[in-house]
């Protein structure tokens, strides 16, 4: 049997025992998470080609805005087309009264008749005189006076033709023809309107096929791509909608400016682009895409794996030691985006198992646990700890 003492020396021994243990394990945690690889993603590179391509904000118009105006004067009876429907070229879109022009084309053909009656009777007269003039029987004065009535005469026939023509190409510009294919746009006066002679602006024609798409790349974009632009270093231009879709048809350069814009910094180009299904209408803001090449042996790296610093930007690549995997930093040389990744030129080679989640937390030379981007990572225990004495 204990003794009363001897149980307390006991009870007092165990306590001590477990407290020294508990004091150990709690000391000992930290050390021990702290040791332990962090897991992170990584994405094994492989070099490929990419596009060398550039974007840019772009407005569609029409290959030809054309405004119509008359070509004379009077009161617009008749409009003769829908607002907003496809035209063709010749179709009559609007009528002006045309009977003050009919007057004045039938006056002016009854002044040609004067004029051919008094040409015949100047002619008779030069005639009847050339022969009295062969008998001596008038003077020579008389002779030339009747011919220069005769050719007097004859001019007055030819003025009375052209305002012939006139009167008849007024009378024709009653009716208002559209000049080429298009879109017609809004009515801007209403039937019974009095307009005027190349002033008033009756509507607007835009011919949308094929139609145009105006856009400006900066200089730093042009050394992107290769330098200034011409149409035959361009090998594609394509259209993103509005929607994010790639338009269907591909497009043409039709023209590049030779100057750089002073105050914008830019360079103005155009394309054309074939719209039989009138998808594209003027005024639309569109993105334009130009390639003018093929990148060879480079790298396609998410957005997050790419980092900036004060020396520009970088990587953290999951680099293997005998004790395992740590965080090393490569500097990189990216020349832009495509398909919405890094576009990586220098820095990292094939193989190289770059980081891609997790980068807040690491820091370099760090131990890491990679796993596959897209997998899980596997399950680690963390170091055993010593047994408490």
């Amino acid at each position: 049997m204990l003794t009363h003492k001897q149980i307390l020396k006991t009870l007092l021994f165990l306590s001590l025992a477990v407290l020294a243990a508990c004091d150990n394990k709690t000391n000992s945690s930290p050390n021990a998470m702290a040791n332990m690889p962090l897991p992170v993603s990584v994405l094994q590179v492989q070099s490929s080609s990419v596009p060398i391509q550039t974007e840019a904000v772009a407005q569609t118009e029409g290959a030809k805005e054309v405004e119509i105006r008359p070509r004379v004067g009077g009161i617009l009876i008749k409009r003769m087309y829908n607002e907003g429907e496809t035209v063709q070229a010749g179709k009559v879109m609007f009528q002006i009264d045309p009977a003050p022009f009919q007057i004045a084309l039938q006056q002016a053909k009854a002044n040609l008749q004067a004029s051919k009656a008094r040409f015949e009777q100047t002619s008779r007269e030069e005639k009847r005189l050339k022969n009295l003039l062969a008998t001596q029987s008038i003077s020579q004065r008389e002779y030339d006076n009747a011919t220069t009535d005769s050719a007097t005469a004859q001019a007055s026939v030819l003025q009375a033709q052209a305002s012939v023509r006139e009167a008849e190409l007024n009378l024709s510009y009653t009716s208002v023809s559209a000049p080429v294919n298009g879109v017609s746009g809004r009515f801007q006066f209403s039937e019974g309107a009095l307009v005027s002679a190349n002033t008033s602006l009756l509507t607007t024609i835009s011919q949308i096929n094929p139609i145009w798409v105006r856009f400006s790349l900066s200089e730093s974009d042009l050394i992107n791509v290769g330098g200034f632009l011409t149409e035959d270093k361009v090998k594609k231009v394509s259209l993103i909608l509005p929607n994010g879709q790639e338009y269907s048809r591909p497009g043409k350069l039709n023209f590049s400016a030779s100057q750089i814009n002073p105050s914008l910094g830019t360079q103005e180009l155009r394309a054309t682009f074939d719209n039989p299904d009138h998808q594209l209408l003027p005024g639309q803001f569109v993105r334009a895409r130009v390639v003018t090449g093929q990148r060879d042996g480079v790298y396609l790296l998410p957005q997050t794996a790419v980092l900036t610093g004060e020396q520009g930007k970088f990587v953290f690549v999951a680099h293997q030691q005998d004790k395992g995997h740590i965080a090393m930093v490569k500097p990189v040389k990216e020349v832009g985006w495509y398909q919405g990744q890094w576009v990586v030129t220098e820095g990292i080679q094939d193989g190289d198992q770059v980081i891609v989640d997790n980068l807040i937390k690491i820091r370099p030379g760090a131990p890491v646990n990679p796993h596959p981007f897209g997998q899980a990572p596997q399950a680690q225990s963390a170091p055993a700890a010593h047994p408490a004495k």
